[in-house]
């Protein structure tokens, strides 16, 4: 699963997803894109399952890129555990997502099979998901 390294803080404050994405919102590599229309929380395992999803559809054909990454903590108290003493210990990584924010791009494929690819990987994903391309949306 994909992780940082090293981070600053160990524990940071949940925030809030409010607005569009300013970063990230535009195809930089690949032809078509995965692009998110409602802003949600992605974790790791949802990244990796989707990575997969598209490599299997495109059965190793084609380049694929990951546009986000899980750098930011969730913690969780033990179960059956009493209110206070602090807070919890971290337990996953997450990549905070905004409308507009391209999740994966894909090239060197035709335009039918990476469509069916990115829409299979927009389904594992707990946010609605368009597909588009580098010059008209589909």
């Amino acid at each position: 699963m994909l992780s940082p390294r090293k981070v600053k803080h160990r524990k940071v404050f949940k925030g809030r997803l409010r607005g569009n994405a300013q970063r990230g919102s535009s195809i930089s590599f690949g032809e078509y894109a995965l692009k998110a229309v409602t802003a949600g929380k992605m974790t790791a395992q949802q990244i990796e399952a989707a990575r997969i999803t598209i490599n299997r559809t495109l059965k190793r054909g084609g380049k694929v890129w990951i546009r986000v990454f899980p750098d930011k903590p969730v913690t969780k108290k033990p179960a059956e555990t009493r209110m206070g003493k602090g807070k919890g210990s971290p337990e996953y990584w997450v990549a905070p997502v905004r409308p507009g924010r391209i999740l994966y791009e894909v090239s060197g494929v035709d335009e039918k099979l990476a469509q069916k690819a990115l829409s299979l990987a927009g389904n594992k994903l707990p946010f609605a998901t368009k597909v588009i391309a580098r010059r008209n949306t589909l």
